[in-house]
């Protein structure tokens, strides 16, 4: 089969397109012929030598997937050859078949098309274990997310709004506000001209922040929160170190959490799926949510599409095609 592979950190270009050895299932996974694979930044960052893969996970590329069911292993029962499917994988993603546990395996759901489905499970899977499961947004509470125009920003505006939730959104330019504005938002503020703690102080402060920004976001995240307010990180595109006064966090009560899904235990991702099955995928199939694909390109384009994302340009999700 075709895939992705690299043999050193360092520039797109260091992707290429080579033959290598059809995967087969263990005992507990499928293997998917896969339609389409999303593009994440965590990808990026493991091609630069910055993010290394577990040392239990496929070395490939490619955190999610959707496709078609093309083998299953000897203890897997719910799944049957052929059935569409989308899925987190360990790695590997970028290739034509990948293998994947079992657990991180989810229905294909309805209302979007089978392609549309490979952006889903990352980002999908982040927001719901950070701003549902851990932060316990609730409908008529407000969600501060940085970042409107990203993946993980596009998918955490819809799925707050479908849960009743108010949603306060950032962005580094008219275009990609507008994007956010158009998606649900009630709010996008431009971070490259105006102070975001403040305004969203003005507007009554949030409950719960999603940020992958830190850095230098980190003090008006504490001071815009409200009373007993919930921050989650889950990157830092702004750095990972900032002067930070603490004093908020004891005198409103507020709770500082961060996560990452590639080192959660095969179980906790089985449950993070099914609790996305059971929650998003009615959202999907009522139209109130749908991931935005802004570009796609061929399997052999990997490093165009890196490239794509390294440029900070895109609005949604890019995904490749073997």
């Amino acid at each position: 089969m075709r895939a992705i592979t690299m043999t050193q950190p360092g520039g797109p270009d260091v992707l290429v397109c080579a033959q290598v050895p059809m995967p087969e299932p263990a005992a507990n996974e499928v293997v998917i012929k896969v339609v389409a694979a999303g593009i994440n930044r965590p990808d990026v960052l493991q091609r630069l030598g910055l993010y290394p893969a577990p040392a239990d996970a496929n070395p490939g590329l490619g955190l999610e997937v959707s496709g078609h069911i093309h083998a299953c292993g000897s203890n897997v029962t719910g799944w049957q050859v052929g059935d569409p499917v989308c899925a987190l994988t360990h790695g590997g993603g970028y290739a034509q078949f990948v293998r994947v546990d079992a657990g991180s395996v989810m229905t294909a759901p309805d209302g979007i098309s089978l392609r549309d489905a490979a952006a889903l499970p990352e980002t999908v899977l982040t927001v719901w274990q950070n701003v549902f499961a851990k932060a316990c947004l609730k409908s008529g509470e407000t969600l501060l997310v940085h970042g409107a125009a990203s993946g993980i920003g596009s998918t955490a505006i819809q799925m707050a709004k479908a849960q009743g939730a108010t949603v306060i959104a950032t962005a580094r330019s008219e275009e990609k506000c507008a994007f956010g504005a158009k998606l649900g938002a009630d709010l996008v503020i431009n971070t490259e001209r105006k102070d975001f703690a403040s305004i969203v102080g003005e507007a009554g402060g949030a409950d719960v922040v999603l940020d992958m920004m830190a850095g230098t976001f980190m003090a008006g995240n504490l001071a815009c929160l409200k009373a007993r307010g919930r921050l989650a990180l889950i990157a830092f595109n702004a750095g990972h170190e900032a002067p930070v006064n603490f004093i908020p966090v004891l005198q409103k009560h507020l709770t500082i959490m961060g996560s990452t899904l590639r080192p959660l235990l095969l179980d906790e991702k089985a449950a993070l799926c099914d609790a996305v099955q059971a929650h998003v995928w009615p959202w999907i199939a009522a139209g109130t949510f749908a991931p935005v694909i802004d570009q796609t390109f061929a399997l052999e384009d990997a490093a165009k599409g890196h490239q794509s994302m390294e440029s900070g340009t895109f609005m949604g999700k890019l995904l490749l095609l073997p």
